[in-house]
């Protein structure tokens, strides 16, 4: 699995947060509460939905650490933020994307070789910026045939 290197441009989002640890994954939780709402959101720009992730500086990925999960739309302003929802801005930056196939469990596959072996064997290290994934039309929870692109930060080793 080789990916393709892009600059991904400052973009806008709106949407529902939630912090936890691997140890103590949620992510449905925060996507239940999302989706139902996901159409409140007026200046939304096309139909794909983002499921980002801010982790503190230095992460570890030890199962303990707490990170901050997004469940998102891009949107074009912070005109109108409906109630109970937050703006988030993700600055303009290098990735490394890789296209994934398969359900929740073949991700965790997809990870470890994205962070065990590609990562480490190639000329970049991981930078510390938000990291997501795109779930767009070919997406369906828990299906094998879902597809999803994993954008991972990336910087130039020194």
């Amino acid at each position: 699995m080789k990916p393709i290197i892009k600059t991904f441009p400052t973009k806008k989002f709106i949407g529902m947060n939630s912090q936890f640890s691997y140890s103590d994954y949620r992510i449905g939780e925060l996507w239940r509460k999302f989706m139902p709402r996901r159409n409140e959101i007026r200046n939304a720009l096309g139909t794909d939905l983002f499921n980002i992730q801010i982790n503190p500086e230095n992460f570890d990925f030890n199962p303990q650490t707490e990170f901050v999960k997004w469940a998102v739309v891009p949107v074009s302003d912070f005109d109108f933020v409906p109630e109970g929802m937050h703006t988030l801005i993700v600055e303009e930056g290098l990735y490394a994307v890789f296209n994934h196939v398969g359900d929740a469990a073949k991700a965790r596959e997809t990870f470890g070789y994205i962070f065990g072996v590609w990562l480490p064997n190639s000329e970049y290290e991981l930078d510390n910026r938000p990291q997501f994934e795109i779930l767009g039309e070919n997406y369906t929870s828990n299906s094998q045939e879902s597809e999803e692109e994993i954008w991972i930060p990336i910087k130039k080793r020194i």
